[in-house]
């Protein structure tokens, strides 16, 4: 039978945006764009005006010539007004929206280059795919940008978490948050990785087993949330193995942030309409479930802290409680349970869910190049052999970071940087008015020919595996997959380092391959690049793997397969 559902075993997962599954729809926007339909250049009075200048110079007497060359002068002056305004497209714009949204981007940006402004009825965003001009905005001049839109959206269920905050804010939180972040957590961290992906691995054996295909983009969000939990909090959401009620919140509000930031009409924002629309009704009861748990985790920390019998020092870390939570309370972080109920909030949903497109997108690549999946398992089955990995594992484990750095190239997460003007700039000789809204889009960077050489092929080589990670500096701005400059995203480092790891494990134990009758991934936009058909996989163990792990048989017994399978 068909597999059925989508992510996260929720039908209703991705909400706000319809798969990308139209070809012909495809080819006939790129040939409207082309044909120019969207275009609104040059100046529209000195079009209107043209005619009736030129009458006007045909007056054999002299006044109306004056007049003529009047209208010249200030056509003169319109056009150059036009010339320093941001190309724009406008038009009706239904299969723009109809489609995950970076990919009608990159055919505008094809056609309006690397700055234009993207119209449509009372909305209006400046479309951004430059290297330059992401450095500009996210560095070089990023004190004059906020997180604009992206804050809006964000607030309902971050609140002034580290992402959605601007201004002092975000100072005084990032201050406060980056040092938990230090080395002897990150390597306190990699054995943590290594025994989640084991649990996870005994899940896998399980499906394996069964001869049941399986559903690795809520595989994936599963294990993201279980590794998050603990790191950031020291919370065992065990999501791999069941479901609890605060799983299920976690996973509402996700999907209610992806369809706020869609919905052209923020009722939400009407206290009245929050108690009247049943939707939103449950979203605020879920909120008030996670809350409610958040505000015990802090609690629990805070009187571990009271008890604890150890100083605190630059690189502290408790080992009854290694948490980010631990930390920020063990320095005598002094805020608001709100503030940090925001900031848990805030890692809680931004760790797991790109974590997770990450993982996912890379299985794809290797599902679909089983010779970089054999290679890669060549270079786990010498660095590794059947232990967990260490640190210096990790740093070994090259061609398997490059791997995930390629699929971070070809599917970014996000695929689009959103900012706010807080004053006038100039883009490439173009007048940017204060409070424009702005879409860095990754995609169109991380997928222009003017940067990459193929630029639409997996190839982890294209990264030296010899020299340093590609980011933002060693690429000139061309290679955003965490952001970049002030802003850029804290835990990259952490993200990198799981990644790396449960692919690792994972990869020395079993084989996947693509179904026959497996559905076409496809592509949806969210918060991340969401699959439209999840990532449907066969799975077998490898022959020369170990088929124990940390994990009892009895203790995946009573797993409803049905969360990650389907038969």
């Amino acid at each position: 039978m068909a597999p059925q559902g989508g992510p996260h075993g929720h039908p209703s997962w991705v909400t706000s945006a319809s798969p990308f599954r139209a070809e012909d729809q495809s080819i006939d926007l790129d040939s409207r764009i082309a044909s120019g339909e969207f275009s609104d250049t040059g100046s529209t009075k000195e079009r209107l005006t043209r005619p009736l200048r030129k009458a006007l110079a045909k007056d054999p007497i002299g006044p109306g010539r004056a007049l003529s060359y009047k209208l010249a002068q200030l056509g003169s002056r319109w056009k150059w007004n036009a010339a320093r305004r941001i190309p724009e497209a406008r038009g009706d714009i239904r299969e723009i929206v109809g489609q995950p949204v970076f990919l009608p981007l990159f055919s505008l940006f094809q056609r309006y280059g690397p700055v234009f402004r993207l119209t449509f009825g009372v909305k209006s965003f400046v479309i951004v795919s430059d290297p330059a001009l992401a450095k500009q905005i996210l560095s070089t001049n990023a004190s004059n940008y906020s997180k604009g839109i992206l804050s809006e959206i964000l607030d309902f269920v971050m609140g002034q978490g580290l992402i959605p905050a601007d201004g002092e804010v975000w100072k005084i939180r990032r201050r406060a948050i980056v040092p938990a972040l230090h080395r002897q957590y990150l390597n306190s961290m990699l054995n943590m990785f290594g025994e989640c992906s084991l649990h996870g691995a005994a899940v896998l054996s399980k499906a394996a087993e069964e001869g049941t295909m399986v559903e690795f983009e809520n595989f994936f969000s599963r294990l993201a949330l279980d590794i998050i939990g603990k790191a950031v909090f020291n919370y065992d959401f065990d999501s791999l193995t069941h479901d609890d009620p605060v799983i299920k919140a976690v996973y509402l509000t996700l999907r209610e942030a992806e369809y706020r930031s869609t919905f052209p009409i923020p009722y939400w924002n009407s206290a009245l309409l929050r108690q009247l629309v049943p939707r939103q009704r449950e979203v605020q009861s879920a909120l008030q479930l996670i809350n409610r748990k958040l505000g015990e985790l802090i609690e629990n920390s805070r009187s571990l802290a009271e008890r604890e019998d150890k100083a605190f020092e630059e690189e502290f870390l408790s080992r009854s409680d290694p948490s980010i939570l631990h930390f920020l309370i063990a320095a005598g972080d002094d805020v608001t349970s709100k503030q940090l109920r925001d900031d848990l909030m805030t890692m809680l949903i931004a760790g797991h869910e790109t974590t997770a497109a990450v993982l996912t997108w890379t299985l794809h690549c290797l599902a679909t190049h089983p010779e970089a999946m054999a290679r890669l398992q060549r270079e786990v089955d010498e660095v590794l052999g059947d232990r967990l990995p260490a640190l210096a594992d990790y740093q070994a484990l090259r061609y398997t970071t490059r791997v995930i750095n390629e699929a971070m190239r070809l599917y970014p997460q996000p695929p689009v940087l959103i900012r706010r003007a807080l004053g006038e700039d100039t883009l490439q000789g173009f007048r940017l008015p204060k409070g424009s809204d702005i879409f860095i889009s990754v995609w169109n960077l991380h997928r222009s020919p003017a940067h990459w050489d193929r630029p639409e092929a997996f190839d982890p080589d294209r990264f030296d595996l010899a020299g340093p990670t590609p980011n933002e500096i060693t690429t000139g701005f061309a290679y955003l997959p965490f952001g970049g400059g002030r802003r850029k995203c804290i835990g990259d480092q952490f993200a990198l380092m799981e990644s790396v790891v449960a692919l690792a494990v994972l990869a020395r134990r079993f084989d996947v391959a693509v179904p026959p009758d497996a559905p076409e991934v496809g592509m949806t936009t969210g918060a991340t690049i969401h699959t439209a058909n999840g990532l449907w996989l066969n799975v077998r163990p490898r022959s020369l793997a170990r088929q124990e792990t940390s994990v009892g048989e009895g203790e995946v017994a009573g797993l409803d397969t049905s969360m990650l399978v389907g038969k």
